[in-house]
Protein backbone atom coordinates (compact mmCIF):
# COMPACT_ATOMS: atom_id res chain seq x y z
CA UNK A 1 0.00 0.00 0.00
CA UNK A 2 1.30 3.59 -0.99
CA UNK A 3 1.88 5.68 2.17
CA UNK A 4 -0.56 8.42 1.27
CA UNK A 5 -3.14 5.30 1.22
CA UNK A 6 -2.58 4.74 4.63
CA UNK A 7 -4.27 5.52 7.73
CA UNK A 8 -2.24 6.99 10.31
CA UNK A 9 -2.70 6.53 14.19
CA UNK A 10 -4.61 10.14 14.57
CA UNK A 11 -6.65 9.20 10.96
CA UNK A 12 -7.90 6.16 12.70
CA UNK A 13 -8.51 7.98 16.45
CA UNK A 14 -10.68 10.46 14.32
CA UNK A 15 -12.67 7.38 13.14
CA UNK A 16 -13.59 5.84 16.39
CA UNK A 17 -16.35 5.85 18.37
CA UNK A 18 -16.26 6.23 22.45
CA UNK A 19 -13.95 3.71 24.02
CA UNK A 20 -15.31 1.84 27.36
CA UNK A 21 -13.77 -0.29 29.62
CA UNK A 22 -15.46 -3.20 32.43
CA UNK A 23 -14.37 -5.35 34.98
CA UNK A 24 -17.13 -8.05 35.31
CA UNK A 25 -16.17 -10.39 38.54
CA UNK A 26 -17.20 -13.86 38.13
CA UNK A 27 -19.70 -16.11 40.68
CA UNK A 28 -16.93 -18.49 40.28
CA UNK A 29 -12.80 -18.80 40.76
CA UNK A 30 -13.33 -19.58 36.68
CA UNK A 31 -15.15 -17.63 34.13
CA UNK A 32 -18.36 -18.73 33.24
CA UNK A 33 -18.43 -19.17 29.45
CA UNK A 34 -22.00 -18.69 28.32
CA UNK A 35 -21.70 -15.24 28.05
CA UNK A 36 -18.74 -15.44 25.11
CA UNK A 37 -21.28 -16.35 22.00
CA UNK A 38 -23.39 -12.84 23.19
CA UNK A 39 -20.10 -10.66 23.38
CA UNK A 40 -18.81 -12.53 20.19
CA UNK A 41 -22.22 -11.19 18.72
CA UNK A 42 -22.03 -7.79 19.87
CA UNK A 43 -18.71 -7.73 17.66
CA UNK A 44 -20.19 -9.50 14.92
CA UNK A 45 -22.84 -7.29 14.54
CA UNK A 46 -20.59 -3.86 14.48
CA UNK A 47 -21.80 -2.45 17.87
CA UNK A 48 -18.36 -3.07 19.66
CA UNK A 49 -15.07 -3.65 18.80
CA UNK A 50 -12.99 -5.45 21.34
CA UNK A 51 -8.97 -3.67 21.82
CA UNK A 52 -8.06 -5.90 24.61
CA UNK A 53 -9.25 -8.35 26.83
CA UNK A 54 -7.65 -9.91 29.84
CA UNK A 55 -9.02 -12.23 32.16
CA UNK A 56 -7.03 -11.99 35.04
CA UNK A 57 -7.58 -13.68 38.89
CA UNK A 58 -7.44 -12.16 42.34
CA UNK A 59 -5.28 -14.83 44.78
CA UNK A 60 -6.16 -14.90 48.67
CA UNK A 61 -2.62 -13.99 49.61
CA UNK A 62 -4.06 -10.41 46.91
CA UNK A 63 -1.22 -11.44 44.49
CA UNK A 64 -2.43 -11.58 40.71
CA UNK A 65 -2.53 -14.07 38.11
CA UNK A 66 -3.18 -13.63 34.39
CA UNK A 67 -5.65 -16.44 32.65
CA UNK A 68 -5.32 -17.70 29.29
CA UNK A 69 -7.92 -17.15 27.52
CA UNK A 70 -8.47 -21.26 26.53
CA UNK A 71 -10.44 -23.19 27.83
CA UNK A 72 -10.74 -20.41 31.24
CA UNK A 73 -13.17 -22.41 33.30
CA UNK A 74 -11.78 -25.50 32.19
CA UNK A 75 -14.89 -27.27 31.08
CA UNK A 76 -13.88 -27.83 27.21
CA UNK A 77 -16.91 -25.79 26.30
CA UNK A 78 -16.58 -22.81 23.77
CA UNK A 79 -14.57 -19.83 25.90
CA UNK A 80 -12.30 -16.82 25.32
CA UNK A 81 -9.95 -18.15 22.68
CA UNK A 82 -12.12 -16.64 20.12
CA UNK A 83 -10.54 -13.65 21.27
CA UNK A 84 -6.50 -14.63 20.87
CA UNK A 85 -4.83 -12.12 19.09
CA UNK A 86 -7.29 -9.22 19.42
CA UNK A 87 -5.35 -7.41 22.27
CA UNK A 88 -4.19 -3.67 21.26
CA UNK A 89 -1.87 -3.71 24.01
CA UNK A 90 -3.59 -0.84 25.15
CA UNK A 91 -4.34 -2.00 29.12
CA UNK A 92 -0.95 -2.71 31.21
CA UNK A 93 -0.30 -4.09 34.08
CA UNK A 94 -1.37 -1.09 36.38
CA UNK A 95 -4.55 -1.80 35.03
CA UNK A 96 -4.97 -5.35 35.55
CA UNK A 97 -3.13 -4.63 39.19
CA UNK A 98 -6.07 -1.83 39.48
CA UNK A 99 -8.87 -4.07 38.13
CA UNK A 100 -7.89 -6.65 40.51
CA UNK A 101 -7.93 -4.58 43.63
CA UNK A 102 -11.72 -4.31 42.83
CA UNK A 103 -12.41 -8.13 43.21
CA UNK A 104 -12.83 -10.35 46.65
CA UNK A 105 -10.57 -12.45 46.62
CA UNK A 106 -10.35 -16.08 45.06
CA UNK A 107 -12.53 -14.12 42.67
CA UNK A 108 -11.58 -13.98 38.48
CA UNK A 109 -12.81 -11.22 36.08
CA UNK A 110 -12.54 -10.71 32.66
CA UNK A 111 -10.99 -6.95 31.67
CA UNK A 112 -12.34 -5.77 28.77
CA UNK A 113 -11.40 -2.42 26.70
CA UNK A 114 -13.93 -2.22 23.90
CA UNK A 115 -15.22 0.98 20.85
CA UNK A 116 -18.60 1.42 21.01
CA UNK A 117 -18.84 1.10 17.20
CA UNK A 118 -22.79 1.99 17.40
CA UNK A 119 -21.83 5.60 18.52
CA UNK A 120 -18.78 6.43 16.27
CA UNK A 121 -20.63 8.57 13.27
CA UNK A 122 -21.92 10.55 16.17
CA UNK A 123 -18.73 11.15 18.05
CA UNK A 124 -17.19 11.82 14.44
CA UNK A 125 -19.60 14.31 13.99
CA UNK A 126 -19.34 16.13 17.66
CA UNK A 127 -15.54 16.24 17.10
CA UNK A 128 -15.43 17.53 13.74
CA UNK A 129 -18.01 20.36 15.20
CA UNK A 130 -15.39 20.89 17.79
CA UNK A 131 -17.37 19.48 20.70
CA UNK A 132 -15.38 17.44 23.48
CA UNK A 133 -16.86 14.62 26.19
CA UNK A 134 -15.95 16.49 29.19
CA UNK A 135 -17.74 13.87 31.81
CA UNK A 136 -19.10 10.55 31.25
CA UNK A 137 -19.77 7.94 33.53
CA UNK A 138 -21.91 4.45 34.26
CA UNK A 139 -24.95 3.59 36.22
CA UNK A 140 -25.28 -0.04 37.32
CA UNK A 141 -28.35 -1.38 37.05
CA UNK A 142 -28.81 -2.28 40.45
CA UNK A 143 -28.54 1.72 41.36
CA UNK A 144 -31.37 1.70 39.06
CA UNK A 145 -33.54 -0.52 40.42
CA UNK A 146 -32.98 0.29 43.84
CA UNK A 147 -34.16 3.67 42.76
CA UNK A 148 -37.27 3.17 41.00
CA UNK A 149 -38.15 0.52 44.44
CA UNK A 150 -37.51 3.44 46.32
CA UNK A 151 -39.55 5.44 44.24
CA UNK A 152 -42.75 3.08 44.15
CA UNK A 153 -42.79 2.66 47.61
CA UNK A 154 -42.59 6.45 48.43
CA UNK A 155 -45.64 6.63 45.57
CA UNK A 156 -47.68 4.12 47.53
CA UNK A 157 -47.14 5.69 50.78
CA UNK A 158 -47.73 9.06 49.54
CA UNK A 159 -51.42 11.01 50.39
CA UNK A 160 -53.35 11.35 47.09
CA UNK A 161 -53.75 14.89 46.42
Amino acid sequence: MARDEQHTGTDLLEDMGPIDYMVVEFPQCHPIGENVPLLVDLVDRGIIRILDLVLLKREFDGSVSILALTDADGDGEWDYSVFEGVSAGLLGQDDVDEAAQALEPGRSAALLMYENRWAAPLAVALRRSGAQLVAGGRIPVQAILASLDASEHGAAAAPAR
